[in-house]
């Protein structure tokens, strides 16, 4: 008879269990201007998205959903990598930490990529790691990885990667 994690003694456990990745890229650098929503990326911009996806392409998770705002820059730098993508208006850049969490389903969402907008991603990094929001700065085109695992009974968030595009 098989036995179910819960009734097997702690040292049969696994582990960890991942329960979700989720994965937070600022756009990359945009131009300035007006209206805010159809501000392109700059060419440096566009060599920042690329670097960043072809790290993204080598590591990130195969199952990988990726939702990105609305913005035209979000919207570019998710074409950066070449796949399919959601658009999702709780993202925008009126967008707050509840309406993020709440479009990738954390803590239960499986793998999900953000490309989004400062100050909601480091916001959303600082709640991740430290149970507060906070004014944590993400720089342009950088990724924050984070997992959200079960060990021994023990739900954790843990920070898996901390990549900037002139870094990869």
């Amino acid at each position: 008879m098989k036995q179910s994690p819960a009734t097997l003694p702690a040292s049969s456990q696994p582990l960890e269990d991942t329960q979700m990745d989720l994965l937070l890229w600022r756009h990359a650098e945009a131009v300035d201007g007006s209206p805010d929503a159809k501000r392109k990326l700059t060419p440096r911009g566009q060599t920042q998205a690329r670097q960043m996806s072809v790290w993204l392409t080598q590591h990130a998770p195969k199952d990988l959903r990726i939702i990105a705002s609305p913005a035209l820059r979000c919207q570019q730098t998710a074409e950066a990598l070449g796949r399919p993508f959601a658009t999702d208006p709780r993202l925008a850049t009126d967008g707050n930490v509840a309406t993020l969490l709440a479009a990738t389903g954390w803590p239960d969402g499986g793998a999900v990529l953000i490309v989004g907008h400062q100050p909601t991603l480091g916001q959303t990094a600082a709640l991740l790691l430290s149970g507060e929001e906070a004014e944590w700065a993400i720089k342009k085109g950088a990724l924050w990885w984070f997992s959200n695992r079960t060990r021994r009974g023990e739900t954790q968030t843990i920070l898996r990667a901390v990549m900037a595009p002139d870094s990869v």
